[in-house]
């Protein structure tokens, strides 16, 4: 049911990169500069926008450990997009819970799946569709980043199952908390990170609207 649900999505999805003006995605808020031959952000180029701490790793959402009676098994991840919070169950009823940045109206999903795959500073690899969406409008994106602080991605990526959409960093944090995305889950360096360290492949992931 999961694959199902994910697969009309996963074709046109592309990763999560919040674009804080327009409710867009990489490809508004991320510009390649050619001269430094890097992807730089919008906020990189317009100083002095009161974003003064967007490099920070640390969520405007504290991480917490708080009751969680709900029935699930020790070690599971539970995104709760309505609410824009990830819980990991610790068991004994409860559970660490994170801020996070979920998908925009029309890139909400909900299913269930394991993680399948871990990676500390993921490269980004633009989708083909929106390398030429992005061409359309004089916005030139990399065929591949690098992984590092100025990747989108951040500095840790779970994926879910053999779907495009997974739990990554951002090096945007004050989005967390708002609903950007193309579908995936973003954290705050400092959160996924910490996550990162508990979650082995395979952890069951159930993704709720």
């Amino acid at each position: 049911m999961f694959k199902r649900l994910l697969l009309p999505i996963a074709m046109t999805i592309a990763f999560a990169v919040a674009a804080p003006q327009s409710g867009a995605h990489a490809e508004s808020d991320f510009v390649y500069d050619t001269k430094k031959q890097k992807l730089v952000t919008r906020v990189e180029l317009t100083r002095g926008t009161g974003r003064k701490n967007y490099r920070s790793n640390k969520s405007p959402i504290k991480r917490k450990t708080v009751r969680f009676a709900e029935n699930h098994a020790k070690g599971t991840i539970i995104i709760d997009t309505s609410e824009r919070r990830l819980y990991y169950t610790l068991g004994n009823g409860r559970a660490i819970k994170y801020g996070v940045g979920v998908g925009r109206t029309g890139f909400t999903w909900q299913g269930r799946d394991r993680i399948s795959r871990k990676a500390e500073w993921p490269g980004w690899t633009p989708p083909p569709q929106m390398i030429r969406r992005e061409a359309k409008k004089g916005r030139k994106l990399p065929a591949h980043m690098p992984g590092g602080p100025n990747n989108p991605l951040g500095a840790r990526a779970l994926y879910i199952g053999s779907s495009l959409y997974r739990i990554h960093g951002t090096n945007q944090p004050w989005t967390i908390g708002q609903a950007m995305s193309s579908g995936c889950i973003r954290m705050a360096n400092d959160d996924v990170s910490h996550l990162y360290e508990k979650v082995g492949v395979g952890t069951r992931v159930i993704v709720r609207r």
